[in-house]
């Protein structure tokens, strides 16, 4: 029998049809991936299971009895359970408060004991390993997931949905969560994996379907399948994975960062030296130093320890206008925040940061028409997707904003480049060309520092690569001296050996 079964699922947000007629089979006691691109309405169709969107058209059937879901009540009342991409849970709450938190027995006479026997049972059955008196606030990202999926367990979800649930877990909690979930197919639960990453794909699924543009384009059981022909179904071509090529020679020291302190709580100062024709990608789980480190260089965040030199010039107490004239390009982790303005025209956006440049300023005049010329020549270097260089760009997808921002930062010739996330909710297709352009700037002899919280890019990019930890570097190597699970290890303050560091 099936667990799930959606059909002609239809879902508008005014006039987008996120959901355009999909049919979503899941059958009983599998873990069945949802894959596709950002934005390909893999979400928007978990919600509907869940309650949290009612769809415009189609039916829901559980265990084969159709199902009219209008909240999560009605959802967990069915035995479904939702792990969100970002957690729910009270930090300073326990972890037993946090799991029972909203479904507590007893009215109002809690029976916490009977709470923690049952609890502790499921600990022990999936094998968690978790403290239920300990904080969430001192708990691992890892161990935060576990809390959730636990949640689930507890409310007697027997269908669980997780949302992109590896989006900032190091390559041993992904194994980690990895056997959770076999081991909750083992004893019966239905598991629906959303996520566009497809080496998970392949190593944990059963089935797959593969939604593009609102629509179901593929199904298919995982062993009839590979990584290639999945990428060519999520993007509607053909793929390639682009990596680095080794042994080019460097250059002299372009950035060098000495004894700077970036979190007041890390043990040691960071110094850090990146080369010409170098890319040196910065590791590590969000929250331990990648985004002072961005905003130290850049100059958004003043610098009260150590020295910053680019192109041997000190430039610690300079401007963010004064830095970028000692040769700096830009692609900042949050590029709404800090790279364009939505409600500019895609021409005005690309002035941004070099209005008064000769080629742009005219004794205070605007010259639009090299600025136009300019954006034209990027836009099509990019293969950008737009109606027009008058189009506001907050109106373009994730990926054309980030091809339309590499192309302003990369078009003044910079002698280094400081790139943060910059593949972060881009699809496939938008990947390959970021991936591709880092890789010309680097041939060209420019100095790159790449901040991602995505292991894949600093491995397929890096010529070495730092590990960051609680503020400081827990590991500086050549990229292929460690393995992608010892690099893990750093990410968590250990040695390759296993020990703290």
């Amino acid at each position: 029998m099936d667990a799930i079964k959606m059909t002609g699922i239809v879902k508008c947000f005014g006039p987008v049809r996120a959901n355009d007629g999909i049919d979503f089979i899941v059958r009983e006691q599998e873990i069945h991936c949802l894959l596709g691109e950002n934005g390909t309405g893999k979400s928007t169709l978990m919600n509907i299971l869940f309650g949290l969107y009612h769809q415009d058209e189609g039916e829901i059937f559980i265990h084969g009895k159709k199902a009219a879901i209008a909240n999560p009540n009605d959802a967990y009342g069915l035995g479904i359970g939702m792990v969100h991409q970002h957690f729910m849970l009270v930090n300073q709450l326990t972890v037993l408060e946090n799991i029972i938190m909203g479904n507590e027995p007893g009215g109002l006479f809690l029976d916490k004991k009977k709470c923690e026997e049952k609890v502790s049972e499921l600990v022990e059955r999936f094998g968690f390993q978790i403290d239920l008196k300990e904080k969430v606030v001192n708990l691992s990202v890892g161990m935060r997931q576990r809390v959730e999926i636990l949640k689930t367990l507890y409310r007697g979800a027997d269908i669980i949905i997780l949302d992109e649930p590896t989006a900032v877990l190091t390559p041993q909690e992904v194994d980690e969560l990895f056997k959770i979930l076999r081991q909750l197919k083992k004893e019966g639960r239905t598991i629906v994996f959303i996520t566009h990453k497809l080496n998970e794909t392949m190593a944990l699924s059963d089935r797959i379907t593969v939604l593009r543009k609102g629509k179901v384009v593929f199904q298919c059981s995982t062993s009839d399948t590979n990584e290639k022909e999945l990428a060519a179904k999520m993007v509607g071509r053909s793929v390639e994975t682009v990596t680095a090529k080794k042994g080019q020679k460097k250059g002299d020291v372009v950035l060098e960062l000495q004894n700077v302190r970036l979190l007041k709580k890390a043990r040691e100062t960071v110094s850090l030296t990146v080369h010409g024709g170098e890319i040196l990608g910065i590791a590590g789980v969000d929250g331990n130093g990648q985004q002072e480190l961005e905003e130290l260089i850049i100059g958004n965040r003043k610098m009260k320890e150590g020295v910053l030199r680019i192109n041997g010039t000190e430039a610690q107490k300079m401007s963010v206008k004064d830095r970028k004239k000692l040769g700096i390009g830009y692609i900042p982790s949050d590029r709404h925040k800090n790279a364009m303005v939505a409600d500019f025209s895609i021409a005005e956006n690309f002035l941004l940061g070099y209005q008064e440049e000769e080629r742009y300023n005219n004794h205070g005049f605007i010259n639009f028409e090299n600025l136009r010329k300019d954006a034209q020549e990027q836009t099509e270097r990019f293969e950008t997707k737009l109606a027009g260089l008058d189009q506001p760009i907050g109106q373009l997808s994730g990926g054309n904003q980030q091809k339309i921002i590499m192309g302003r930062e990369t078009s003044h010739d910079p002698s280094f480049m400081l790139v943060a996330q910059p593949v972060r909710g881009l699809d496939i297709g938008a990947i390959e060309k970021v991936h591709r352009t880092l890789l010309e700037l680097k041939e060209q002899g420019k100095a790159i520092l790449l901040i991602s919280a995505e292991l894949s890019d600093i491995l397929n990019l890096s010529d070495r690569i730092a590990v960051f930890y609680e503020g400081r570097v827990s590991a500086l190597f050549e990229n292929g001296q460690y393995t992608k699970e010892e690099i893990g290890l750093f990410m968590t303050g250990k040695s390759a050996g296993g020990k703290n560091s």
